[in-house]
């Protein structure tokens, strides 16, 4: 009776058990126990591997899946195989295109859970993952992540073929198509490496004309590394920059202050020559 009764939790949606440090609450209170450990950051079972601890036993047993790459769960329509059985739940679900998960606010619909508890924060605003370094709050524990590497300068994402390291996945992604053709032209200056020696000579032109960095993935060059970084955001689709207000991003940072002029709705420095309005 007492599993039923915390089963029909899931349908009625209500959430008794309350976080008191959050105030994120459960249905479960296991699910608040567990939850509870994320803010004491006490990890009991470490993994011999990599050394990376977890707090409930049942987390490393599916952690050490990872090392073991045991892929025994299989997809009955496509065969793709998964580690861990809730993936392939939640796989099965690209097929039959269920999406469980409704939000109570604007009803959009979402196919897993942990999908619709990041959507609900659009409404909520709420940022529960704070940078411990800068105090920077986030809705999503991946960002806090990604925004962590701006202090620790960490590369986690290294090629294979010539070990340079890169902070973000997309980046590696981006640099790998680099190494998909013999290059035995090299650069004297920044030893940028070309399939073809006319592209060598259009490469040194770039340097002479005082543009020194140049983008692994189009060749294209430019005089201040900054501006490199910006435009390296075009390739990978990075969008680093946020608006505060509405959470909406955008890979430069031109276009965010474009962007905070619409919240303002002060500045007008457009002006129609024959009217007189302004326009932001």
């Amino acid at each position: 009776m007492q599993n039923l009764n915390a089963h029909l939790l899931t349908h009625t949606q209500e959430k008794p058990f309350a976080c008191g440090i959050c105030n994120e609450a459960f249905s479960l209170e296991m699910d608040l126990k567990f939850h509870v450990q994320t803010h004491t950051k006490k990890k009991w079972f470490a993994c011999d591997v990599c050394s990376k601890a977890f707090s409930p036993r049942s987390q490393l047993e599916r952690h050490l899946l990872s090392h073991t790459n045991e892929k025994q769960f299989s997809c009955d329509v496509c065969n793709k195989r998964f580690c861990y059985k809730t993936n392939l739940i939640t796989h099965l679900q690209v097929h039959t295109k269920e999406k469980p998960y409704l939000c109570d606010i604007c009803n959009k619909e979402f196919s897993r859970k942990v999908n619709l508890k990041m959507h609900v924060r659009t409404h909520t605003k709420e940022k529960p993952h704070i940078c411990d370094i800068c105090k920077k709050a986030f809705s999503e524990m991946s960002s806090l992540k990604k925004h962590l590497r701006t202090h620790t300068k960490e590369k986690p994402y290294v090629c294979d073929i010539c070990n340079k390291s890169f902070s973000m996945p997309s980046n590696l992604k981006s640099h790998l198509p680099t190494h998909d053709k013999e290059k035995p032209y090299v650069c004297d200056i920044c030893n940028k490496a070309f399939s073809e020696e006319l592209n060598l000579k259009s490469h040194l032109q770039m340097h002479a004309e005082g543009k020194l960095f140049v983008c692994d993935v189009c060749n294209k060059a430019f005089s201040r590394k900054l501006h490199l970084k910006t435009h390296f955001h075009s390739h990978t689709k990075e969008k680093p920059y946020a608006c505060d207000i509405c959470h909406k991003i955008f890979s430069l940072r031109s276009n965010l202050k474009a962007h905070l002029v619409i919240h303002t709705k002060k500045e007008k420095p457009h002006i129609c020559d024959i009217w007189n309005k302004a326009f932001s």
